[in-house]
């Protein structure tokens, strides 16, 4: 589909990536990775043909058509969520119009029988069979059916778009580029503003897609989940590996460990040939050999190791003075903006050294809830912060809280203190702000260079309870391990607002599920809360097919031996849901252990397979848990 050849790209005479090759196939579903300023999002530019090439060529197969995610969009004010989203048909809105006409000009004549009339009704037949082949009868469902997939409710199909956040405004683009059946996707950092439930439904929807797909994603789960193929880009050059992002690393650090013991047997060669040569100089009966060894040693293809960029941020949050036992209280706290109403009556105790996460779709309250607690918002009902409470605030939109016209170094010098202030330039060498990089105005510092002086800007005043909405939004994958780990090691109280189920997994342990206006708890991390949520709709269903299968059993007044059947294929089920439900506990304890193996530790022998061969065997499961419940409801004397 792409054949992408030496392709080179520099800035200030400094190379982003210098002669990369690589081709993209239909199926390939791509996660181009790297640390920010890598050049990820130049590559996605470079292959959408909105930037110019330096050097290299890109060749396209002839008809192919290109979807491309850009992150800054533009809609014409006045649109619907509907209408705008229905610009993805360009060619069936034509037609539409050109069909009203043809219709309009048959309304208006009378002449049944002249050629001039026969002929409008020959146009309506091709242009209305066209129409169909495109598909004229089925988008307007298809497009609802993927804006309710991207979260949006029927009630926001006739909203205007300038009444949403640029969020949500981000999400109506991806409809479209969805919608439009493009051969190639080309996607930049496609998450940033789903939520953990509309990410759940975007992956099944890739996962299904039949063209290529590149993804420039800092969401390690989400890559592994619909990745095929890893890319990454590294210090100029490119990795390609046919794996997911996880077992890329494991598979990428084989081979570095594979490398470094060629080099290191190479060089013992190469050393024993060395002591050779000058022994072999000094015989005038062994020049000739010792010729024979130097030509030799010249023709040596040196081995060389795969160089990496670890560098990467150093974060630690300091502990100010210990709070009281109860951090925030929260009694029947209500929040309406206008005549909307976000939360209701809510309740909540969050005590200290605890970590909490907020999690459900978009615009369900809540960063109205983390604002509120913070002081930022008013509301109705009754908040109390406990005693010696000292709040540290990470906002979502981070970058309204930097000024663009400071550089990086006077940003951080104005929000220090006597204390502190001759620490600055330590604290943003440790965020990867060095040399003249310090003097950089904010304005044009990229989105992940941003979220990094915003952190570290949260150095310069002490805290004991730290709120964070959205912070892993533009971090690179590395400096995103880097500040999970500074939360996890955090002594004060955490409360997280985030979608980024990678970054939240084993890092809280209190859930809360914002919807319809409140809250609901889950005391563990994210991964259970979503088991829960899962469980809660196995459950239902199984009550209520036992319901029908009971009545169909009263009414049918089944015969001892009938009754005997359905008590052993209910014994079978309990024996199967038993085994899921172990099955499942042991792929969690995997799962686990494959998140904390990001560092590229190499895994155990056949780790995979044996891995592959449990969710084989779960699946397996199922079926026979589907068979079975089968069974008991259309069973019959």
């Amino acid at each position: 589909m792409l054949n992408i050849h030496n392709l080179s790209v520099s800035f200030g005479g400094e190379y982003l990536f210098e002669e990369i090759s690589f081709r993209l196939n239909g199926g390939n579903r791509v996660g181009l990775v790297g640390k920010n300023g890598a050049g990820k999002s130049t590559l996605l530019k470079l292959l959408s043909k909105d930037m110019a090439l330096d050097t290299g060529t890109i060749a396209i197969e002839k008809d192919i058509t290109i979807g491309f995610l850009r992150q800054d969009i533009e809609f014409q004010l006045g649109r619907t969520v509907l209408e705008e989203a229905y610009q993805a048909f360009e060619e069936i809105k034509k037609l539409e119009v050109k069909i009203d006409e043809i219709n309009h000009q048959l309304a208006e004549r009378t002449d049944y029988e002249s050629e001039g009339y026969n002929q409008l009704i020959i146009d309506l037949s091709d242009v209305s069979h066209h129409y169909e082949i495109l598909g004229g009868y089925n988008y307007q469902g298809e497009t609802e059916k993927i804006l309710q997939g991207l979260g949006f409710d029927r009630e926001d199909f006739d909203k205007k778009t300038e009444t949403f956040s640029g969020g949500w405004r981000m999400r109506i683009e991806l409809a479209k580029l969805l919608l439009q059946s493009n051969d190639v996707l080309l996607l930049d950092e496609p998450t940033n503003h789903l939520d953990i439930e509309s990410i759940i439904w975007f992956e099944q929807f890739l996962n299904n897609y039949t063209g290529a797909v590149v993804i420039v994603s800092h969401d390690k789960m989400f890559l592994d989940n619909v990745t095929n193929r890893t890319i990454e880009i590294s210090l100029g050059r490119i990795y390609d590996y046919n794996k997911p992002y996880t077992q890329y690393l494991v598979l990428r650090n084989e081979i570095k460990q594979q490398q470094l013991s060629a080099q290191k047997n190479q060089e013992k060669e190469i050393q024993q040939a060395e002591r050779l040569i000058e022994k072999f100089r000094a015989k005038s009966t062994k020049a000739s050999m010792a010729q024979s060894l130097i030509k030799k040693l010249d023709k040596i293809e040196r081995i060389e190791v795969d160089e990496d960029d670890n560098s990467v941020m150093n974060l630690r949050f300091p502990i100010s003075v210990t709070p009281g036992k109860v951090v925030v209280e929260i009694e029947n706290l209500s929040k309406n903006y206008g005549s909307k109403e976000v939360l209701n009556g809510i309740n909540l105790l969050i005590e200290r050294d605890s970590k909490t996460a907020f999690v459900g779709q978009n615009g369900q309250g809540k960063s109205t809830l983390a604002k509120i607690i913070v002081g930022e918002l008013e509301h109705e009902g009754h908040l109390k912060l406990g005693h010696n409470v000292q709040i540290g605030y990470f906002a979502q939109n981070q970058a309204e809280y930097l000024d663009g016209s400071k550089t990086v170094l006077d940003t951080m010098i104005d929000a220090a203190n006597e204390t502190n202030r001759s620490k600055v330039r330590d604290i943003l060498g440790s965020f990867l702000f060095r040399g003249d990089e310090v003097e950089k105005y904010v304005k044009v510092l990229s989105g992940g260079e941003r979220n990094r002086l915003a952190l570290a800007k949260m150095l310069l005043q002490p805290f004991n309870v730290l709120v964070m909405d959205e912070p892993t939004n533009h971090l690179d994958i590395k400096s995103k391990n880097v500040l999970k780990q500074a939360c996890e090691n955090f002594e004060g109280t955490l409360i997280l607002v985030s979608h980024d189920r990678d970054f939240l997994q084993g890092l809280t342990n209190k859930v809360y599920e914002f919807k319809n206006h409140v809250i609901k708890e889950y005391l563990g991390d994210v991964e259970f809360y979503l088991q829960q949520r899962k469980a809660e709709d196995f459950r239902a269903i199984e009550k209520k097919q036992e319901k029908r299968v009971e009545q169909k059993v009263e009414k049918k007044n089944t015969s001892f031996q009938d009754q005997k059947k359905i008590k052993s294929l209910k014994n079978q089920l309990s024996t199967v849901e038993s085994k899921i439900g172990a099955l499942e506990k042991e792929i969690k304890t995997i799962d686990h252990d494959l998140l904390m193996d990001y560092d590229g530790t190499i895994a155990k022998p056949n780790f995979f397979d044996a891995y592959q061969s449990k969710k084989d065997e779960l699946e397996k499961l199922m079926s026979d848990w589907e068979r079975l419940s089968s069974k008991i409801e259309t069973f019959a004397p």
